[in-house]
């Protein structure tokens, strides 16, 4: 299979093409770092002034998504600790945490020292909508080009119920863990529109009613919730605006007595069902869907092209994906 020779795009990603050296039109089209480094200073001011501006006098002024994974942990770190917020952390149980990754979150919600709560969807609803993702397309293309429909399916709950209990608890932040590969720094702090949200809550929410009925609206917002558009929160995700070195990430988490995981892939750090999850994309897309992730932190400089690369060397063992599959009812 072709690869981009500057990055780790293969031949059978959407829209690519190649020139005589082998370089892919994403390649091509990148501007440089000295543009996003001014843009990486112009984000990180403008969060900064947003948080004198937002500060409360009470209550929580951060909601933080807390995987346990490496980058949501050492975002939480940020922002309770550099940033000196309130946080409030959320974890959502989706059946396939690592169990060394549930004890990093006991661990480092501990020593971080903030408030933590663990949600748990109805296993059997959860199961049902993997299973089904793993199968049927109900996501668009472009959706689909950086996540797998298992893993959208995932973050669409996480996304919405965090979005709820900010909204109705009137917390002015939501942070995410993103890596520097996962959204543009333009949307590194961004106030949530709510007629963008109800568009973005229909594209998901929509196709799930539709497979698996009327309960799967407990995890999205209600009208009531768009009728508070003065509560609205900006979205946060400082890795974008911040230096990143995966090296210096897990040192500091190290510090807290953070452990990676040997049981997940080499694109995640807390969750079991991602090896499934980009098995089932790679069979049905032919690349796997950390590939634009991979490629704009190659591009960027964050990490070497052969380490990008080694990131998709490794097949999963079918022992790994039988497990996920019986557990899934597959």
């Amino acid at each position: 299979m072709k690869i981009c020779s500057k990055c780790v795009l293969p031949e059978t990603f959407p829209g690519i093409s190649f020139n005589g050296e082998g370089v892919c039109n994403y390649c091509l089209s990148f501007g440089g770092m000295e543009g996003i480094n001014r843009e990486k200073v112009k984000y990180r001011q403008k969060f900064e002034d947003l948080i004198a501006r937002c500060s409360k006098g009470s209550g929580y002024e951060c909601l933080v998504c807390f995987s346990g994974g490496k980058d949501s942990t050492y975002t939480l770190d940020l922002l309770k600790n550099h940033y000196g917020l309130r946080v409030l952390a959320v974890t959502m149980d989706n059946g396939f945490i690592s169990p060394v990754a549930i004890e990093n979150i006991r661990r480092m919600v501990e020593g971080v020292g903030v408030d933590h709560i663990f949600f748990k969807p109805r296993f059997d609803l959860l199961k049902q909508i993997f299973a089904r993702s793993a199968t049927e397309v109900f996501y668009s293309g472009k959706t689909l080009q950086r996540a797998s429909s298992i893993c959208t399916s995932c973050i669409s709950i996480v996304k919405f119920v965090a979005l709820r209990i900010a909204i109705e608890q009137e917390i002015p932040f939501v942070g995410y863990g993103w890596s520097p590969g996962q959204a543009p720094i333009q949307s590194s702090v961004m106030r949530t529109n709510p007629s963008l949200i109800r568009a973005a809550q229909k594209s998901v929410q929509v196709p799930l009613v539709e497979r698996f009925g009327r309960e799967v609206n407990h995890y999205f917002l209600e009208e009531h919730h768009f009728k508070k558009t003065d509560f609205f929160p900006y979205n946060i995700h400082p890795l974008a605006f911040l230096e990143y070195n995966e090296t210096e990430i897990y040192k500091r988490l190290g510090e807290f007595g953070w452990v990676r995981p040997e049981d997940t892939d080499p694109n995640s750090t807390n969750c079991l069902l991602n090896t499934y999850a980009n098995y089932v994309h790679q069979q049905q897309f032919g690349y796997n869907p950390y590939a634009f992730e991979i490629a704009k932190m190659v591009r960027e400089g964050v990490m070497s092209r052969e380490e990008g690369l080694g990131r998709f060397e490794d097949p999963p063992q079918s022992e790994q994906l039988n497990i996920i599959k019986r557990r899934l009812g597959i």
